[in-house]
């Protein structure tokens, strides 16, 4: 129970500044990648503003045997930059500029700006399957 309460309110916090931070309007993602355009420099403050407290949490995990709500972390079981990595970084980047959202903010604004988003999360869902079918 406490693991649900947990989830909870880190997702509300997280759809929250999502929101707050303008995340989720895709022409201010799409104008903060616009570097030789209208470039809009309000996103590199909000990433600044989410790297400084994930950076604390860092330091503070690695003092912990284990998480507050659960047995064990789920971290990265390996450091290695690969082909697979470094292409679906790329392929991550070049869908994020297209459509301005990426999953979190395309997920929160299914409450704010349903129509628009609702297209793509519907292609992102169909990416996944496809996805794990070619697997």
């Amino acid at each position: 129970m406490i693991r649900l309460l947990v989830a909870l309110v880190a997702g509300s916090l997280f759809g929250a500044g999502l929101a707050y931070s303008g995340m989720g309007d895709p022409a201010r993602v799409q104008g903060f990648l616009d570097i030789t355009g209208n470039w809009d420099p309000t996103l590199a403050f909000v990433m600044g503003g989410a790297i400084i407290p994930m950076l604390v949490a860092w330091m503070i995990q690695r003092r912990m045997a284990k998480p507050l709500a659960g047995v064990t972390f789920s971290l990265p079981e390996t450091k290695v930059i690969d082909r697979k990595l470094a292409a679906g970084a790329a392929l991550f980047g070049t869908g994020w500029g297209i459509g301005g959202l990426c999953p979190g903010p395309a997920l929160a604004d299914l409450a704010l700006s349903p129509l628009p988003a609702f297209a793509f999360v519907m292609a992102m869902f169909a990416g996944m399957i496809a996805h794990r079918l070619a697997l």
